[in-house]
């Protein structure tokens, strides 16, 4: 069955590893999902991820998930935007997430990018997911 939202699939690839201690999980590669896992290495909420080469020639990139004694770096990851319903903000709309503590992620003419380095950029843009 083919994947309709491949984003989404990556953060529930995220979540469910995390939830089974897992210390890396593989998806599939695309220049959307490297660019979204640079700005959680970034952020800290993973260790690394590399794109490497499967068996049967696909790419795939593999994601080290991080842990902080035991607990996973990521208490929450979401979709905001879906492929049926679009959630743009303009930077004065723009909601923090967790009182700040939290970080959206941003799709805007710029580049991949966090909800503070939009704000810093004054570029708003395509709210994709917000991790905590």
């Amino acid at each position: 069955m083919p994947c309709t939202d491949p984003l989404a699939d990556m953060l529930t690839t995220i979540r469910n590893g995390q939830q089974a201690g897992l210390a890396a999980v593989k998806t599939p590669a695309s220049k959307l999902r490297a660019n979204v896992l640079s700005v959680l290495k970034s952020e800290g909420y993973i260790r690394d991820y590399a794109e490497e080469l499967s068996e049967a020639g696909h790419k795939k990139i593999k994601i080290e998930l991080k842990y902080f004694e035991g607990k996973p770096a990521i208490k929450a990851i979401n979709k905001v935007s879906t492929p049926g319903r679009r959630i743009y903000s303009q930077i004065g709309k723009l909601k923090s997430f967790y009182n700040g503590l939290g970080v959206s992620v941003l799709s805007t003419s710029k580049g991949v990018m966090t909800d503070r380095d939009a704000k810093t950029a004054n570029i708003g843009g395509e709210v994709l997911c917000s991790v905590f």
